[in-house]
């Protein structure tokens, strides 16, 4: 886990398509002085990533200064939604600049009145309380919290329990990290509160007993009850697979906690804005939940992030007694509203949905040439993930899935790091906006770099 890429120059072929152009060495050598100063100065935990300086980005596509041009498959981690710097958006970033607000704390604005309106609207009937903030971590810490203060309020001081699921992310902060089940990625925080637990993920491949008596199992031998639990947080998709839960099980799941007075939290924060081909990921699954956490792509560009949920969970604290200093930021705001609009406008859900069955053919497709060491794919919309492991074992393989990617980025195709529990994942998550020409190119240099890949094992 973690390996870096390296930051050495190397020739690699050139490329010229309509939707890439490679015209150098990688990295290329005048980038090396921003590459050893981000080294120098920032903690090595910011490493991972392939070593490409962005000059600019604009819809798919990312540039560095040196003439070369990458399909975009990152999406930024899943942010950029609507596209890389799209007009609308720059545009309402830039006027409510000129317009002097850049900053109000809590006092009333009406850009985050807009927000949180248009938010409220989007969301299922009987969720129409927002609180914004600014990271998908402090939205399912705020979730967190929320799902305890409940639980105490309707079944008393034990009544804290929150399950979450194993390979689960909820991000990086210590509450979230508890919540999230990663304890195979190195230095991991090892989760001691007995009140916080996870429970096998019914993804079907790492967990092939996908019943919901597995689960209550599970949770009965972690040590708790319904009585003492006060929440449950799922991911919407596990963003190690993308994984998504049985339809049938997620109903269940609903109908327990609606029997025991539990709250139940999808964490939409990568799921959201249109990526998997509804506007809600939940709703593949026929089910609201109490809360929703999102973030990431409703703004496609400037920190933001937001709970939504019911009244009666969300009005539990006085005035002034949950709030942040960054709260509903007007320019942020402006961004997402902007953002928000593209992507009900443009029908980018519907977009990532029409496409959806050519992503997933092209990775099967790879898969049946690959059989013994890419072990899992899925797709859903517009995030899709293949999983390598170990020639015919079910053991993760992080070393292959990396150089699968570094390979993609010398051919002008970026995605991020390899991602999962143990690292074993290539993510594909390209901006909604991608065209159907885009991704069959996309998915033939995807196919190249595996071939390669497996062919230097």
């Amino acid at each position: 886990m973690g390996k870096e890429f390296s930051i050495v120059p190397r020739d690699v072929p050139r490329v010229e398509t309509k939707f890439r152009r490679i015209a150098t060495k990688l990295p290329h050598p005048d980038s090396l002085p921003t590459l050893e100063k981000l080294r120098r100065f920032e903690p090595q935990s910011m490493r991972g990533q392939p070593p490409l300086v962005w000059e600019r980005a604009e819809d798919i596509h990312v540039y560095d200064r040196y003439g070369n041009k990458w399909i975009d498959w990152s999406s930024g981690v899943l942010v950029t939604n609507a596209g890389h710097g799209v007009p609308e958006i720059r545009r309402a970033i830039i006027d409510q600049v000129n317009s002097g607000l850049l900053h109000s704390y809590v006092f009333p604005n009406e850009e985050r009145a807009a927000l949180v309106e248009c938010l409220a609207g989007v969301a299922p009937e009987g969720l129409k309380k927002v609180f914004l903030l600014t990271t998908g971590s402090e939205a399912t810490e705020c979730a967190i919290k929320l799902s305890r203060a409940h639980g105490i309020k309707v079944g008393g001081n034990k009544k804290i329990g929150i399950i979450g699921w194993e390979r689960g992310f909820h991000g990086r902060t210590l509450g979230s990290q508890q919540a999230g089940g990663m304890a195979g990625q190195k230095n991991w925080i090892v989760n001691e509160d007995p009140a916080i637990i996870t429970a096998p993920f019914p993804d079907g491949y790492w967990q092939k007993d996908t019943s919901f008596d597995a689960f209550l199992r599970a949770v009965a031998a972690r040590g708790l009850t319904a009585e003492t639990t006060a929440g449950v947080i799922m991911e919407t998709y596990q963003g190690v697979g993308p994984d998504f839960a049985p339809v049938e099980f997620v109903q269940k799941l609903r109908a327990w906690c609606d029997a025991h007075k539990i709250v139940l939290t999808f964490d939409e924060v990568q799921a959201g804005f249109g990526r998997t081909g509804k506007f809600w990921a939940f709703e593949h699954y026929g089910v609201s939940p109490d809360v929703i956490c999102c973030g990431k792509g409703i703004s496609s560009s400037l920190p933001l992030s937001a709970v939504i949920g019911r009244e009666s969970i969300m009005d539990q604290f006085g005035p002034g007694s949950m709030t942040s200093t960054h709260t509903g930021n007007p320019v942020c705001c402006a961004a997402a509203l902007a953002s928000v609009q593209k992507i009900l406008r443009e029908d980018l859900a519907g977009n990532a949905a029409r496409l959806e069955p050519m992503l997933l053919d092209g990775l099967k497709k790879i898969q049946a040439r690959h059989p013994a060491v890419i072990g899992h794919v899925t797709a859903r919309g517009l995030v899709a993930g293949m999983q390598a492991v170990k020639r015919g074992t079910k053991e993760p393989d992080h070393d292959l899935a990396h150089s699968i990617i570094e390979r993609c980025f010398h051919k002008g195709l970026l995605l991020f790091a390899p991602v999962g529990a143990w690292g074993q994942t290539v993510k594909i998550s390209p901006p909604l906006t991608i065209t159907l020409e885009a991704l069959r190119e996309s998915l033939e240099v995807l196919a190249q770099a595996t071939d390669e890949a497996v062919a230097a094992l």
